[in-house]
């Protein structure tokens, strides 16, 4: 009887250790530990950090810290950490939380288009990217990678053609300019290469000549009209005498690119830098912003037409009035002058 008793006893306290134990398991484990109240929540997961900084990171988006702490610690995550963008969903435990955020690096999409400068680029990406835009501008200007891929410091900004792209977000910046250069000579396939060989143009002379024609309407269906003036103008030797590229070359010589310039006087005509085409015959020796995909195949797609002369057309705000005439341009001119006139623009 008595053996019965302790045997019993050994039965009772077997079963409360049990169910203590499977209410450790449930409560750190199997729990629910998320605390916020969105489907999903973003994650982002430094290169080289912490186990402290993970805990910072994580701190606003669950409850019970401790059991996320413990079963960190017992999966060994606290010593394996991994960098990047993850997601963990609304009511998960701490053990899917873990494995979300060790295996679960979820991709980026990142987007950008018409700037200027390499500098502003690096710096649009590094607001979407863990790399910094010290980081991305030293990848874009390195001297072996541009030579690697066949361009300049005037010619790089090219490169990168305006679209959403998928990417890590710990992507580096070096590994970033390599998927930009195989984004880019995927884009120039064989079709736009031959384009460009029938306009005798290298890609390039294109992009330069794309990024005139963007900024210089930002009507899509208007940019194949303003390629083939400017294509007739070369042609015929004339100089391009492009407005957008006069303001560039104003902002680069002053190291000014802040300034906001609505009209160009003749003073600023006379800049001699070589990005100004009232100076200089031919295209600039780089863009002068980053061209979008529509200016660029309206370059390579123009439309044939006797024009040589545009000027802003103020009956139609947006868009130009063409002319095949000097004649017929001054009288365009004109009124566009008197306009602007009106306006009170001086600079």
């Amino acid at each position: 009887m008595y053996l019965k008793k302790i045997l019993l006893a050994i039965v009772l306290l077997g079963l409360v250790g049990m169910a203590g134990f499977s209410y450790y398991v449930y409560t750190n484990v199997f729990s629910a530990n998320t605390g916020f109240n969105n489907d999903q929540a973003h994650v982002f997961i430094s290169t080289g950090a912490t186990f402290n900084m993970v805990q910072e990171e994580l701190s606003p988006l669950l409850k019970d810290m401790k059991t996320f702490n413990t079963v960190a610690k017992k999966k060994g995550y606290s010593a394996n950490i991994k960098a990047g963008h993850f997601i963990i969903k609304k009511g998960s435990n701490n053990n899917e939380i873990i494995n979300s955020i060790r295996t679960g690096n979820v991709p980026v999409k990142i987007k950008f288009n018409n700037q200027e400068r390499l500098v502003n680029l690096a710096g649009h990406l590094a607001t979407q990217m863990e790399a910094d835009s010290l980081s991305f501008i030293k990848a874009m200007l390195n001297l072996d990678f541009l030579k690697a891929s066949g361009f300049n410091q005037d010619t790089a900004l090219g490169m990168y053609i305006p679209n959403t792209y998928e990417v890590y977000w710990n992507t580096t910046a070096e590994a970033f300019c390599d998927k930009m250069l195989k984004q880019y000579n995927t884009f120039w396939n064989a079709s736009r290469v031959s384009k460009a060989k029938k306009l005798q143009m290298s890609r390039d002379q294109v992009m330069a000549l794309a990024a005139i024609v963007q900024k210089e309407t930002a009507m899509v269906e208007e940019r194949a009209i303003v390629a083939g003036l400017y294509i007739n103008r070369l042609k015929k030797g004339m100089l391009l005498q492009a407005d957008p590229t006069v303001i560039f070359a104003k902002k680069k010589s002053e190291n000014n690119f802040t300034q906001v310039i609505k009209r160009v006087l003749y003073k600023d005509l006379e800049n001699i830098s070589p990005y100004n085409t009232y100076k200089h015959a031919g295209v600039p020796p780089g863009p002068i912003a980053m061209p979008d995909v529509s200016a660029i195949d309206g370059v390579l797609n123009y439309q044939k037409h006797a024009f040589y002369y545009m000027v802003a057309n103020v009956q139609d705000f947006g868009y130009h009035k063409f002319a095949k005439t000097l004649a017929g341009h001054n009288r365009n001119r004109r009124a566009y002058v008197n306009w602007i006139n009106t306006q009170g623009v001086n600079r």
